[in-house]
Formats: structure tokens, sequence, C-alpha cells
């Protein structure tokens, strides 16, 4: 029975199919009244927001009927596999808030998938195959042709048996042999044709060492491990809908070898359902190039604040709420879809202006003299902490005579629209003075070097009279209050907007701009205090986050994302 937990739940937001599914199993009274849900990821890589999507769906169904996820690691190939990413996958869902309830390993069952496996060679229902990997291909057919029989099919259980065993051996040859369901070769049912069940691997594994050497395929290990830990709905991607029969016929032959299905205690089946995967422009998933990424250098590591690893989007200064927030707006169908960079960064900006330190930092710098302002003097000006949140407080800034202000933000012959610093008209210092410009000097080369201004001493923010009206207001930093830091701006990491379609080798569709380094910046004081993990607004810029290659002596920041969306105008380009 639903609590009222779940009909709360249901009063904010409207349910996905697969919540509808969940529901009306709950409904029916199967499983008891359970939900069970688990989280399955390799450890062969870190995770990315493809699987934030499936974290968000196992451990949110879990929450919304008062269930239970557990977190089970499918460590079926050793090859690929080791604790870092262990580590690192744990790390990833408590980032985003999610806890599960236990942790599991499918390597918990190696011997109880062992013991089964042989029982379905004395059944008749498996056996020994010698042909190489092309061969078994190749005899496979197609989805219009039947396959053609293994002269391996029908060998006695007895040599099925004792090959079998010799396969988990250190003397076995990787590749010499594989394990193979007896089902039917004219399925039309790619899967259904005598799948693979055990391989041998001659790697040592991260936990059981070197106890084995031949491990089972994903088909034969995944549907079982739902089974063992009793979960109730085994909630996938749409890649596996063809799966499906053969997940479904592997737990039959394991309800007939546990006696289940004799006793009759059929009510208990997890049931599969199939969500779509998420795609986004500009980027890939798949683990095998994003291993390519890293291993070849292409980019600074698995957290690369360009990569869509969710280590990466942490580092770049995204928040959990807004990738939570993203995946929920794009809902889950269906049908697969790619996904506009553009949404996503519309949801970290949103949820960032709620919660970002507003601080003030000048990254392509020009100093600002104000001529009438008393050399060593200086004053502390307050500034809001963040507008939107007025728990947030504020802190000091200190204005002197000499400041840096954006060079962009100065134009000695502007148009009449241009409404920043040009000579004889005024803007407002944020949190400071109104000032006007008096004129700027060059070096030989007719470069600006410095610009000169003059201020008023009446017109001091919060000042009595102070608020008389301009029309532009630049932020700035004292020259004498600040420290140099280091920028990293981001742009697309590749330069075709679904690079995983495109044929061409995806090295050539790397994006050679996608990082730009601002090795020459000033940032006030008070943001170099500011550590990884706290997010800031850099005032006219955009959301930025303290890198950790940097100190606060010489800090160095992440762009998270602009204060306007410029990826529609990129990709117009």
């Amino acid at each position: 029975m639903e609590n009222s937990k779940t009909e709360n739940s249901e009063e904010k937001h409207s349910l996905s199919f697969v919540e509808q599914f969940v529901k009306e199993d709950l409904a029916n009274g199967k499983n008891g009244g359970r939900i069970q849900t688990r989280f399955p990821p390799e450890p062969n890589g870190y995770l990315h927001i493809g699987h934030a999507k499936a974290i968000c769906m196992d451990f949110g169904v879990a929450e919304e009927f008062n269930g239970v996820c557990n977190l089970r690691f499918d460590d079926t190939n050793p090859s690929k596999e080791n604790t870092e990413y262990v580590e690192n996958i744990l790390n990833d869902i408590k980032w985003l808030g999610f806890q599960w309830g236990h942790i599991y390993y499918a390597s918990d069952y190696f011997q109880k998938l062992w013991d089964f496996a042989i029982w379905m060679i004395k059944q008749g229902n498996a056996y020994v195959d010698e042909q190489t990997a092309e061969q078994i291909a190749e005899q496979k057919g197609t989805p219009t042709t039947p396959g053609v029989a293994s002269p391996y099919r029908d060998r006695p259980v007895e040599e099925n048996l004792r090959l079998f065993q010799q396969m988990n051996t250190p003397e076995a040859a990787e590749g010499s042999m594989v394990l193979r369901a007896k089902l039917d070769m004219a399925n039309p049912n790619m899967h259904f044709r005598d799948p693979i069940m055990y391989r041998i691997i001659q790697i040592p594994h991260h936990r059981t060492g070197t106890k084995w050497h031949c491990y089972p395929m994903y088909d034969f290990a995944h549907g079982q491990s739902d089974y063992f830990e009793g979960v109730t709905h085994s909630i996938c991607t749409l890649e596996f809908v063809p799966h499906r029969p053969l997940y479904d016929k592997f737990i039959d032959f394991l309800k007939e070898y546990d006696g289940t299905a004799a006793k009759g205690l059929n009510d208990f089946r997890p049931r599969q359902i199939e969500f779509n995967r998420l795609n986004l422009t500009y980027t890939v998933m798949s683990k095998r190039k994003l291993h390519t990424l890293v291993d070849e250098h292409l980019v600074n590591g698995w957290d690369d604040p360009r990569m869509p690893t969710l280590c990466g989007m942490r580092r770049r200064g995204y928040s959990p709420e807004s990738v939570k927030n993203f995946i929920k707006s794009i809902g889950y169908t269906k049908f697969d879809a790619l996904n506009d960079m553009a949404l996503l960064e519309a949801a970290v900006r949103e949820d960032l202006n709620k919660r970002a330190t507003r601080v003030s930092a000048v990254l392509d710098p020009v100093k600002l003299v104000i001529t009438n302002y008393p050399e060593g003097q200086s004053e502390e000006m307050e500034a809001v902490n963040n507008p939107e949140d007025e728990q947030a407080g504020t802190h000091t800034i200190t204005f002197t005579r000499n400041l840096w202000i954006e060079r962009g933000d100065f134009m000695e012959d502007a148009p009449k629209k241009f409404f920043r610093m040009t000579p004889g008209k005024e803007v407002r210092l944020k949190n400071a003075y109104i000032v006007m410009c008096t004129g700027c000097k060059k070096d030989a080369d007719g470069n600006i070097i410095e610009i000169e201004a003059t201020y008023d001493p009446d017109s001091k923010s919060g000042m009595p009279g102070a608020n008389r009206k301009v029309k532009g207001t630049l932020h700035w930093v004292s020259a004498d209050h600040c420290v140099k830091a280091e920028v990293r701006e981001y742009d697309r990491l590749f330069s075709v907007e679904n690079p995983s379609a495109d044929e061409r080798d995806f090295h050539e569709l790397l994006n050679p701009n996608s990082l730009h380094v601002h090795d020459n910046c000033y940032v006030e004081d008070f943001a170099a205090k500011m550590k990884p993990g706290q997010y800031l607004q850099f005032q006219r810029i955009g959301y930025f986050m303290a890198d950790p290659d940097g100190t606060e002596a010489a800090p160095v920041y992440n762009k998270t994302v602009g204060l306007k969306d410029t990826w529609a105008k990129q990709s117009k380009k």
C-alpha cells in the first residue's frame, strides 16, 4: 500500500511512465508491496551525467515509494576495472545527495553463478564452445536469417563439465573456449542465439585476486544478481530492450534451479523497465571515447571541467541540485533524444543565482586612476554577498585611488549607446562612487595603459542624495588590495553538435579552442579566500569556482557558466 509520502509527492509532480509502472505493481500487490531498486555501475571509468540520470531514477523511485535502492558494482571484467573507479563512483553518488541501502558486487555471487552454470550444463542447457569469436559471430546469422549450430553444441555433459572446469585454470588460454547457453539459433532475437555465459580472462580481479580465471558475461550475471538481492524493479536504458527476454529466460532457469518454480513461488520476479539515455550536444558519453580523451591527454584527467563526468562538472562549479533539476526538466521517455547543452547551462545558471556569493574580479585589466582621490587613502565599501538571499550577509571591499577595471569597459571614441567608461561621461563604480572619465594614457604603440577619472565625493553608494542616475555601472578591484589570479574559461569540447553520430575520427571533431586561460586577472582579497566547493559569481561576468590547482596567494578559477546563454549564439556561427 502506498504511504502518505507517495501521495504527497504525486501532488507535487506528475509521475514518469516508470513510476506509473511501479505504482501499478504496488496497487496489484506484487512483491508483497515491497520496492527495491539498484544502481549497477561497472567500475571501469568515472560516472558521467548520463549515469546521473539513471541514479536519479533508481534512487528517486525508491524514495518516491518508500523503498530502498542498493548499489551494486558490476565487476565481471577485471581487465577494465579497479578500486579507483569504485571510490569515485561512491563519491559521485554522495555528491548528488543520494544514499544507498547496501553495497553489493557482482563478484559476491561468482560462486553461486558458477554453481548455477554447472547445473545448466547438467540439464543440457549449456555447452563449451571452442570456436573463435569470429566463427561464433559468423554462425549467429542475421536478424532475417537463422544461425548455424556450433559443431560443439551437442557435446556430452561430462565433457562440457570437464572443459568448463578447465576454463577456470591458470593454464587456460584467453579466447580458447567459452560457455554458451543452448537456447535457439533460429530465434529472431539475436540475443537468444546461444549467448555466451562465461569467458576466460587471465587478469587478477580487484576483489577476488587470482581465485577465478573464468568470468560471467553481463547478460548471465545481471539478472541473477537482481534475483539474488531481491530487486523488484530493474530500471535500465533502452539498449537493453532486446536483452529483456534473455533476462527473463535466465531467471526462469534460476527459479527452476533453486526450486521456487516447482513450489509455485512465482510472484517474485524482477521487472525490467527501460527509459531513454541522456545525450548532450557537443559532447560524448561513450566510456571508450572518454577513456581515450584521458589516456591520450586530450583533456587534463577525468575531472577536467570540459568533461561530462560528474567529477568534472563538480570541479567546474556545477551544483548537484542543478544537475538534478536539469534531469527532471528533460524527463524520462521511450525515445532517445539529443538534449541541448543550453538547457543544462540554464539549470546551472538558475540554481547558482540563488546560492553564489557575489565578488569582484577583472579578467582583462587596465589601470584606472581616480586623480582627485587622496593618495594613500582607502575606505571599506559594503558589498552584498547575494541579493537573492538575505541570510547570506555582506562583506567589505576596499576602495583606493588606483583601481583595475575591465579593458572592454573603456572606449576612447565610443558610439552613442556605449554606456560604460568614455571621456566626458559619468559611470558608477559598483558599491562606491560616481566617476567621470577625463582621459587616458597610451604607450608608444598606441595601446591604452591607464585611464584617468575624477570622483564625486557626495555620490557614495548608500549616502543620502547619492542616487543620482547614471546609465552605466562598472565593477572594479583595488590595485592595492587584490590578488593576481588565473581564470580558465571553457568552450564546447567538440566542434560538431552530435559527435557520436559523426562518422569521422572523433579526434578530428575536437574543438581546439575549448580552453582559454586568462593568466593576468585580479580578484578582490575576499574572493581569493574562497575554496573549491564554494559557488561564486564574478559580477557582470559569470559564475566561477576556485580550482584545487590554486592557492590563496595564487588562486585559480574555473568559469562555470556565463550570466547569459552563449550557446545559442555560438550554434548559429
